[in-house]
């Protein structure tokens, strides 16, 4: 089970994701988010937490950028996967040569089945993260999807769960889902782009037991 702590905008709330136990931190570069990070702060972060990167791997996280503005952020931030959470085509994925994943929020199976067959990368992990559909927000919003649809993706790829995710509900998700892993951003946070350190001890832990009680 891998868990992703996603929004992150500053170093202490890195090294308290590393901390707490996170195998994947999330930075979103998307202008019109609370947790967005300027790129020269991204590069700072991970500068500081760059002799710990043989343990973790680092995502920044994009909604309909341009492939040059997002391989520019790889080149200077030194992020290891990308995750697109917009209206990107299939073609973005393939141009950025198995270092990307999609972010679906489908509102039927039949939709998921149909995103899937359209996003899901052959050999990449995760394949797709699900995240709760919104009229308008494209993340974050601090709802919970249906999770039956999340598990019907995940009994065939590995799936990144997303979605209203905290420290009381990520057991039950786990139960239910089976994900590949989670990804949590609001359910761990004390206001929005600042994360609360015990809530991440909380919610990694909790995340563990459950993988352990599943076994």
């Amino acid at each position: 089970m891998k868990i992703k702590i996603c929004g992150l905008t500053n170093i202490d709330d890195a090294f308290a994701a590393i901390e707490a136990g996170a195998d994947y931190l999330g930075f979103v570069f998307y202008p019109h988010s609370p947790r967005y990070v300027a790129p020269a702060d991204c590069a700072r972060i991970l500068e500081a937490i760059d002799h710990l990167r043989g343990e973790i791997q680092t995502v920044g996280v994009f909604v309909d950028e341009s492939l040059c503005f997002i391989r520019e952020m790889i080149d200077v931030c030194g992020i290891d996967l990308v995750q697109l959470h917009g209206s990107e085509s299939p073609r973005a994925l393939e141009a950025l040569s198995g270092r990307a994943y999609k972010g679906i929020r489908p509102r039927t199976i039949e939709q998921a089945d149909h995103l899937a067959a359209e996003y899901a990368p052959i050999n990449m992990q995760p394949a797709l993260l699900v995240d709760t559909p919104h009229d308008l927000l494209y993340g974050g919003t601090g709802r919970t999807g249906d999770w039956s649809i999340a598990r019907h993706l995940a009994q065939r790829y590995p799936v990144l769960l997303a979605g209203g995710l905290k420290p009381e509900n990520v057991a039950e998700a786990i139960r239910q889902v089976q994900p590949w892993g989670v990804d949590a951003a609001s359910g761990v946070e004390s206001v929005p782009g600042r994360k609360d350190h015990k809530k991440l001890i909380e919610f990694v832990q909790a995340a563990r037991e459950a993988v352990v009680q599943l076994a």
